[in-house]
């Protein structure tokens, strides 16, 4: 059997990023860069290696430093270029004409209202939604893991990972099924469980792939969890009319909307560099000592 292919991608980047601030008064907290690349950069790199087309950016006020990140930048490529520098370190920042294509969230309403912004441009086909601020490190990469997957099973998929049980507060938890592997069968959502009443530790990651009937779900979705549209909510209510899997991402995940995360990231990414992982690595076992 054979799905609709997964050609579109949104991510949501209206958020103000608040738990950074000052960093981001002035600075989109997606373009805070982990060693010299930023976070929106990953996820566009992650949604091309899984076969995506068209990206579509969710954005709000004071973020047009990302669509500047994937323009042309003429005085930056003409002083390199005269000055002889390679322009290869550009290559990815510079998407296709036509390959990008911007929406304004007037207002923070939640994950579900940001998705629902782009319903226009996603139209009739299945869609994936990927969160910057969830550095996922794998490879293959953690969308194409879930693409991969996903031309076997169809329906709607979300990245799964275990967290500790006294986490799942913090998280969309899943009511498993049947499990076959890495996929699990998804019969119920939760935003947020109270502490102890999580139905797993199979937490919601911000990974997605929807079906198109998402939208009219979230057209007459009501506020939830901290009195915002929550995609979760929505979801949960697909769940029953068409295949709901979890896939259980096979790599390493940050959470870079926190800051010990983001850290751990930029560490992380750092020493296993070629440029610049001995000098790192080195400082930060002498820091240890």
């Amino acid at each position: 059997m054979s799905f609709k292919p997964v050609r579109k991608a949104v991510f949501p980047v209206g958020g103000l990023g608040t738990r950074f601030l000052p960093a981001t008064k002035a600075l989109p907290k997606e373009m805070l860069p982990i060693v010299d690349r930023p976070l929106i950069q990953y996820a566009v790199d992650e949604a091309i290696a899984a076969g995506i087309e068209q990206m579509i950016f969710v954005t709000g006020r004071g973020k047009s430093a990302i669509e500047d990140h994937f323009d042309i930048a003429y005085e930056l490529e003409t002083t390199m270029a005269n000055r002889g520098k390679s322009l290869e370190i550009l290559n990815q920042t510079r998407l296709k004409p036509g390959a990008v294509a911007y929406v304004r969230q007037q207002e923070p309403m939640g994950l579900g209202h940001a998705v629902w912004c782009a319903r226009d441009i996603i139209g009739d086909e299945p869609f994936a939604v990927l969160l910057a601020d969830d550095f996922m490190v794998g490879d293959p990469c953690c969308l194409k893991q879930m693409v991969d997957a996903y031309a076997k099973v169809g329906g709607n998929m979300i990245c799964a990972q275990e967290v500790p049980h006294d986490q799942t507060h913090m998280y969309g938890v899943i009511t498993p099924g049947a499990r076959d592997g890495a996929l699990t069968e998804v019969t119920g959502l939760v935003e947020k469980p109270a502490p102890g009443t999580a139905p797993s530790n199979l937490s919601v990651i911000g990974r997605y792939i929807l079906q198109p009937e998402v939208m009219r779900v979230l057209e007459t979705q009501e506020k939830g969890a901290g009195g915002e549209i929550q995609l979760t909510d929505a979801m949960a209510r697909m769940i029953g009319t068409q295949p709901f899997h979890g896939l259980t991402f096979d790599g390493r995940r940050y959470d870079c909307g926190d800051k010990a995360g983001y850290v751990q990231a930029n560490l992380a990414v750092a020493v296993g560099r070629e440029d610049i992982g001995a000098t790192v690595r080195a400082f930060a076992v002498d820091l240890l000592r």
